[in-house]
């Protein structure tokens, strides 16, 4: 019962001590809140994960996946009307209902009709506004309602469901019976694994760290006050119950606060897109387990750091004895926690072996790691400045001040110490690992840009196709092939898979794309070797020999065809796409394409780039050729989908942590100009410079954040190093740290220049007045 009346009681010094009480209780509030938010974020992330899965699962077509559906009443026609524009992915799909009752997507309340289409609301507005003018060419659909928010990944996602009369069923469309599939999601790759659990952790002992600082805001002032308990009789340990009370009060309105800017926050993501990270605001709810966790071990946490922050401070009934040091900080116990997380990060095995207990061991390593950086800088920032000696006036009251009391100092840096730290350890794992997620394509986007195959029903439909996108605006060159096969007269049906030669008709200039050609003129017919598909060039070599008798396929009538004797053998070339297509390569005279029943046109285009847009109409015009056909951009490198979605939340994330980093730091340099105001406003009734204090200022922060920074590069380098041994890959760049230190040193400056105005006021002579 005393421990709770002395709790009381110091919360009810916090509240009556007049307009400073309230100012530095609200300081501590403030601190605690943004650390607060961001791990109620933090506490969501799981909740978010599993609602975008589930609606993701909903919207999925249920198409006969162990059985064979046939049309009926209840079954629809679908066929992906996917598509880009401008960098942005609108996704949907196409429509054709078979029966009176098919099945309606979730988030929709009614099918749209032929020629109609529902959007998600972003989309709408996309198609509304000046941007959208080519893509409402595309999407030329009348709008008679949007997708609900169930039917949806996030808010801001690009989606449409559009009708058709002319669907049907085929490679590209599928039937269904209905809305929604579940399935087992492939496990993790192990070195994502690692990477996920290095960033919480990364993202969140930086936060965990400031709360801790901001609960002993005023410490000068509060050990004054517990001064005068003392003299009315209170013992010591009540005495510390008293200040953990005070403590306790700003942090409880502090989880207020939180959870106030949690709540706004989530709004926020509901209306606004931060580094393309959005929600639904009912996805962001905190596990209510986590949720718990936080509100619980936030205030338990003040109190105990407050208590243990006192025990080195003397509190008599004349006076507090603090901040002289009668001998210097050891090491070698600091030194042993980051030894330790070392340890347990080096005999934790490979990423790809680590079970539950591997990931809570590396997680322990990383922890232990970077808090024994926090441990080290203090030492570091009191060895140097006691050697600090001489130089201009500003250097020398800077010096002085972290002579006299460095610990501030170090405790103010010591959350963006760990920030930039973390932040360069997961950008070396990111850097050390995006080669297993990323890949080279092979193609060449110098050559063409864009790439698009189509199944055709005849000859002339596919020469068409090839006419209407060379007419296209923005297009110099399109190398259009229509493709078909062809086997040997007389093979089995049973056998074709294995005896196909692949057969690509196209002009002379289309040719020399696909084949290094000695000379080319129509009339002419090409046996290109070196195909990437080894069953194709075994038939090449077997089946197609000069002379030789084929059938092509894809020929109504099943027309034999007869290899010229003059067909001449090239290597093949590879295309912009990537590949090397072998098989006949055929000039229009030689094979009559009007007469194929089936069969592929394929088309690889070179783009203008002095037409703005020039992709956009290249989509326009095959849309309105046929909504199903694929449009693939050429792309150098191709990066796995879940490590791109994963490192692109990361790094939000740590954006987030690093703003929040630098308006806690500024939270923590103002409390340290209020607590020292009366030595300030001395010093200016003396006739020092407000410049000179100013500057003075300006090294107290600089001194501990350069030592801070080295701290943090080397910790940063070691840390990295040790994770990439987990996941067997060598480190990719050890300059990584330059632009973290960069923005580091960045939120430092604007932190120092923001804090100057309240500098200036707090010079004031109103300072010299004391009670």
């Amino acid at each position: 019962m005393s421990f709770l009346r002395d709790l009381a009681l110091g919360m009810r010094f916090a509240v009556s001590c007049g307009r400073e009480g309230w100012i530095r209780t609200l300081l501590t509030a403030v601190g605690v809140a943004l650390g607060v938010a961001v791990l109620l974020g933090a506490a969501s992330v799981p909740t978010f994960m599993q609602e975008r899965n589930a609606r993701g699962d909903t919207r999925l077509p249920g198409v006969g996946v162990d059985r064979v559906l046939k049309p009926g009443d209840d079954t629809m026609l679908s066929a992906s009307a996917s598509s880009d524009y401008r960098g942005e992915f609108i996704s949907g799909s196409l429509l054709r209902p078979e029966g009176a009752h098919p099945p309606v997507p979730p988030g929709v309340d009614k099918l749209p009709g032929p020629g109609e289409m529902v959007v998600s609301p972003a989309l709408k507005k996309l198609l509304d506004s000046p941007d959208g003018k080519l893509l409402k060419e595309r999407y030329d659909y009348r709008v008679v309602g949007t997708i609900h928010p169930a039917g949806l990944d996030n808010p801001f996602e690009l989606y449409l469901y559009a009708g058709s009369d002319t669907l049907t069923y085929g490679t590209s469309t599928a039937r269904l019976d209905h809305y929604g599939m579940s399935y087992d999601r492939p496990a993790l790759d192990p070195s994502l694994i690692v990477l996920i659990v290095l960033a919480c952790v990364v993202l969140l002992v930086p936060v965990a760290i400031f709360i801790a600082t901001a609960v002993r805001f005023g410490g000068e002032r509060r050990d004054r006050r517990l001064a005068a308990l003392r003299l009315v009789g209170a013992d010591a340990r009540t005495t510390r119950r008293t200040a953990a009370g005070e403590a306790l009060f700003g942090t409880l309105l502090g989880l207020v606060l939180g959870v106030v800017l949690f709540l706004a926050g989530r709004q926020l993501l509901g209306v606004v897109e931060i580094w393309r990270l959005s929600a639904f605001p009912s996805d962001f709810s905190p596990v209510p387990a986590l949720a718990v966790l936080v509100l619980v071990a936030v205030p338990v946490s003040a109190v105990a750091v407050t208590v243990f922050a006192l025990r080195s401070v003397t509190i008599e009934p004349l006076g507090v004895v603090r901040g002289g040091r009668t001998r210097s900080r050891r090491l070698w116990w600091r030194l042993v926690v980051p030894v330790v997380g070392a340890v347990l990060l080096l005999t934790s095995g490979s990423a790809s072996s680590l079970g539950r207990f591997g990931v809570f061991q590396t997680a322990t390593g990383i922890v232990l790691t970077l808090i024994g950086l926090v441990l080290v800088l203090p030492w570091l920032v009191e060895a140097v400045v006691h050697r600090l000696r001489g130089g201009p006036v500003p250097w020398q009251l800077a010096v002085r001040r972290l002579q006299l009391h460095s610990t501030g100092a170090s405790r103010a840096v010591a959350g963006i110490t760990i920030a930039v730290a973390g932040g360069i350890a997961l950008q070396m794992y990111v850097g050390g690992i995006d080669g297993n997620f990323s890949e080279s394509t092979g193609q060449d986007p110098t050559r063409a840009q864009i790439g698009t195959s189509a199944d055709v029903t005849s000859g002339r439909t596919a020469e068409h196709i090839v006419r209407e996108f060379a007419a296209t605006k923005g297009v110099r060159q399109v190398i259009g092939t229509i493709d078909s096969s062809m086997t040997a007269v007389g093979t089995k049906p049973d056998s074709v898979a294995s005896h196909t030669v692949p057969l690509s008709v196209g002009s002379c200039a289309t040719l020399r794309e696909l084949a290094k050609l000695p000379s080319c003129k129509d009339g002419d017919v090409f046996r290109a070797t070196g195909s990437d598909f080894p069953d194709n060039e075994e038939a090449l070599s077997k089946d197609a020999k000069p002379g030789a008798r084929l059938v092509i396929d894809d020929v109504a009538t099943k027309a034999h065809w007869t290899v010229p004797e003059n067909a001449r053998t090239v290597p093949a070339r590879r295309a912009p796409d990537g590949n090397h297509y072998g098989g006949i390569l055929a000039t229009p005279s030689t094979v009559d394409v009007r007469d194929l029943a089936n069969g592929m046109v394929s088309t690889q285009i070179r783009l203008d780039p002095n037409v703005p847009d020039a992709a956009e109409y290249v989509r326009n015009t095959a849309y309105r050729i046929d909504p199903t056909m694929n449009v693939n951009q050429y792309r150098t490198v191709e990066i796995n989908d879940e490590y791109a979605a994963i490192r692109r939340g990361l790094f939000s994330a740590a954006a987030l942590t690093m703003t929040l980093i630098a308006a806690s730091l500024l939270v923590s340099q103002i409390e340290q100009l209020r607590d020292r105001r009366r030595l300030l406003s001395i010093l200016v009734a003396y006739g020092t410079r407000r410049s000179t204090l100013a500057w003075s200022v300006l090294w107290q922060t600089a001194i501990p954040v350069a030592l801070g920074m080295a701290v943090a590069i080397g910790g940063g380098l070691a840390l990295g190093t040790l994770m990439l041994r987990m996941a067997g890959s060598p480190v990719a760049d050890w300059l990584a740290f330059l632009p973290l230190a960069g923005v580091g040193l960045a939120a430092i400056a604007a932190v120092t220049l923001l804090s100057l105005p309240p500098l200036y006021r707090l010079m004031r002579p109103e300072g010299l007045r004391t009670e």
